[in-house]
């Protein structure tokens, strides 16, 4: 699994924004479709301005776009953001599952005693 600088750092930002459980939250909302930023906040104790930079965070990672419609710019998820992470973590489970099957067959030979 080789991956670029820039790969690392689309992982990073998609990585640190589903770090925080409001902005997972958020994305599970849009998921069911657009939303402002009014609505999104109704869900919220918090501030307006303090979900505001959730989707800051959000936007900035690629997993939202917000639009405009009149006065309104709904928030959408971007879904296919998604796939960047999903990717990384089906090759790292590859990796990781082929890794533990060679220890595995190599504890084998061990117990057998073979070397």
């Amino acid at each position: 699994m080789t991956t670029t600088v820039d790969d690392d750092q689309q992982l990073d930002a998609l990585f640190t924004a589903l770090s925080d459980r409001t902005r997972r939250d958020i994305i599970a909302r849009l998921s069911r479709g657009e939303a402002t930023v009014k609505e999104l906040a109704e869900r919220y104790t918090m501030s307006m301005q303090a979900v505001s930079q959730h989707l800051q965070v959000l936007e900035r990672s690629g997993l939202i776009s917000r639009g405009r419609h009149r006065q309104t710019r709904p928030c959408r998820l971007e879904p296919e953001r998604l796939e960047v992470a999903v990717s990384w973590i089906e090759d790292s489970r590859r990796t990781w599952s082929e890794r533990m099957d060679r220890l595995e067959t190599r504890l084998a030979h061990l117990q057998e005693g073979e070397l």
